[in-house]
């Protein structure tokens, strides 16, 4: 163990394990063990063996992997699946295993009574031959299941923590817990022994599991408290996605965009604001989607478009969009768009995010659409819906994209809430559609609710959608209650008063004084 001067942090090693090292305030502790519990299916072992696996690869460190429980030709199999060639690391001597698995060395066990004496022996012993600066142990209550009483659990843990500080290695202990929210280990002594503790849980909620991180215990790390979500991902191992690690810390352009649509920049001041979050709502068959394509399709020489699509194949999004006239296979070709369609129950939503951010780091986009976040909330608890949909507005922030989401309130015309989604205010410009009858006449109507650092209009216009796109119509001058879901068509006197406070002329049967400017343009642009 290193001595550490007053006032001054403990060094810590990184885990290599992306986001482990922001909840952990640092990285793992250097020269400790750090204690790694959770239930089955957690993901102690891939997490445990990715932070080897990263020593090896991006710090030249060797490690040492101690298995109890399966074979290590089982282990070297199972990794292989990720990308990760223990065989080929074990003959370069940057790899060891150390099997202590059911009957690979008897002399681990002397009758009833475990005595880890040999297996420390063993493991300084392959410590030494590759030089290792990380070790693995994988499980301890394996071993422990041998031991009938605390006082003995405790006693030879101990013991264990201590012989691997005096190897001066940074390890991880994996233990195993019965329940998600109780205690830390099987035993009951593991919190009190281990300085440094991480619980995974696999949460069954919504018909739907959710895996967490939470830094439990820490000593002398200002590590970050709470339960954050990470996900197992086929080719690269455990990711996890720090929430608080997105910090309000990102640029506010003052670019704007162009919507490829006159009518839209128009009503939203002269188009969106780069890097702002777009929310664009209304009921099924509005013309949601088709707003998306018209923003992406205004992308300009140098700019990329990520289109993700939680309803519709890629086949199917091409096909509509070239009744459009959008042709989105040769701005694929052209590397100027790339389009991910999944459904969002194939997966658990924290994956979703993590796929978009590979997107936007790999591809680099400076717009993305995510048509739509309805389909994303079905299958997902309140709580994970909204890290999801926080976790990607701040990344798009993050990365000055643009991003256009749509969603789909449940009522035709309106209802009580606005957006159909509760965390709306994360977003910056919402735009809403609605359906509006008149005379018995199913008609849509386009209206921007609010746009964060800019002026908009703020009339409800009439929104066509024909063979060529979007067209932006006249404003329903005699038309009350759109936005409360019960459209009303003003007749009479009461239609010429609402007349003249646009016109700004008195109104035949209003007060002579009443004259209001409120002049918009009379007729309504169309979309060439």
């Amino acid at each position: 163990m290193r001595d550490v001067q007053p006032g001054s942090p403990l060094p810590t090693l990184a885990s290599g394990i992306p986001g482990l090292d922001h909840v952990t305030g640092g990285g793992l502790p250097q020269g400790e063990v750090t204690l790694l519990a959770g239930t089955t299916g957690t993901g102690k072992s891939v997490m445990a063996a990715q932070f080897l696996v990263s020593g090896v690869t991006d710090a030249a460190q060797a490690g040492v992997f101690v298995t109890t429980e399966e074979r290590p030709e089982k282990i070297r199999r199972v990794l292989g699946t990720l990308g990760w060639d223990v065989r080929a690391w074990e003959a370069q001597g940057r790899w060891a295993f150390v099997d202590a698995s059911a009957g690979a060395h008897p002399e681990t066990v002397l009758g009833d009574e475990l005595d880890l004496s040999p297996l420390i022996t063993r493991i300084g012993r392959a410590v030494e031959r590759i030089g290792a600066k990380r070790v693995v142990i994988d499980s301890l209550s394996h071993l422990f299941a041998r031991l009938g009483d605390r006082p003995s659990v405790r006693a030879e843990l101990h013991r264990l923590i201590g012989s691997l500080e005096d190897l001066d290695v940074t390890a991880i202990v994996t233990v195993e817990r019965d329940h998600e929210y109780d205690g830390v280990g099987r035993f009951g002594v593991e919190e009190f022994v281990a300085d440094n503790i991480l619980i995974l849980r696999n949460v069954f909620e919504n018909e739907r599991r959710r895996r967490t991180i939470e830094p439990l215990k820490f000593r002398g790390t200002p590590h970050r408290c709470g339960e954050f979500p990470f996900v197992i991902l086929a080719d690269r191992g455990v990711a996890i996605v720090a929430l608080s690690e997105l910090q309000l810390a990102y640029s506010a352009p003052e670019e704007r965009l162009s919507f490829s649509n006159p009518g839209i920049d128009a009503m939203l001041g002269g188009g969106p604001l780069r890097g702002s979050a777009i929310l664009v709502s209304g009921p099924t068959g509005t013309g949601k989607s088709l707003l998306g394509l018209e923003f992406l399709a205004g992308a300009g020489e140098g700019e990329r478009g990520l289109l993700v699509n939680f309803e519709e194949s890629g086949e199917q999004v091409a096909r509509n969009a070239r009744h459009w006239g959008y042709d989105l296979d040769a701005l694929q070709s052209a590397g100027r768009l790339r389009v991910m369609c999944q459904y969002p129950e194939s997966t658990p939503i924290a994956n979703h995010l993590v796929a978009i951010q590979h997107a936007l780091d790999e591809f680099r986009p400076t717009r993305v659409v995510v048509d739509s976040l309805s389909a994303v909330e079905r299958g997902a608890s309140p709580r994970a819906f909204f890290e999801f949909l926080l976790g990607l507005s701040t990344l798009l922030k993050a990365h000055s994209t643009t991003g256009l989401f749509t969603t789909t309130t449940q009522s035709l015309l309106g209802g009580p809430s606005a957006t159909g989604v509760e965390a709306s205010t994360l977003l910056d410009t919402i735009v809403l559609l609605r359906y509006v009858e008149v005379y018995g006449e199913l008609r849509k109507g386009i209206a921007v609710l609010k746009m964060r650092g800019s002026n908009h209009e703020r009339i409800i216009r009439e929104f066509i959608i024909t063979d060529h796109g979007a067209d932006i119509g006249e404003p329903f001058r005699t038309t009350t209650g759109i936005l409360a879901g019960t459209p009303l068509e003003l007749i009479g006197p009461e239609k010429e008063r609402v007349e003249a406070l646009f016109t700004g002329s008195p109104s035949r049967t209003g007060p002579d004084h009443l004259e209001m400017d409120l002049t918009t343009p009379a007729e309504g642009w169309r979309n060439p």
